[in-house]
């Protein structure tokens, strides 16, 4: 009797692995299909999806990307995007990193 028992146990089993692992296939075909494979954020990537919702005033993306990274990394990145964004602006209107990073927070030139 426990025998029959265990056989419908592995059969039952044997059938919800193979229902698993199709569903699985089907999941990754459909996203390398549409183009949308998962994969891990970035810390650069959630800093600018950070700053851009931050600037939209839009707090679902704020949201999103602030559980994207840790804290600390995401902090990195939104400080990594501010040096790039103030240097990139310096020499635009070539003047110095510090005269941009003033004028660009309202402060009276140094």
């Amino acid at each position: 009797m426990w025998g029959r028992v265990r056989g419908i146990g592995s059969r039952v089993i044997g059938r919800w692995r193979a229902e698993e692992r199709t569903g699985r296939e089907e999941r990754v075909g459909r996203e390398k299909r549409t183009g949308r494979e998962k994969r891990p954020h970035n810390l650069f990537e959630a800093a600018a999806v950070y700053v851009s919702a931050c600037v939209e005033d839009d707090q679902d993306r704020i949201d999103e990307a602030a559980g994207w990274v840790s804290p600390e990394a995401l902090s990195f990145g939104v400080n990594e995007l501010a040096c790039r964004a103030v240097i990139a602006l310096a020499r635009e209107r070539d003047e110095s990193p510090g005269t941009v990073a003033r004028a660009l927070l309202g402060l009276p030139a140094a």
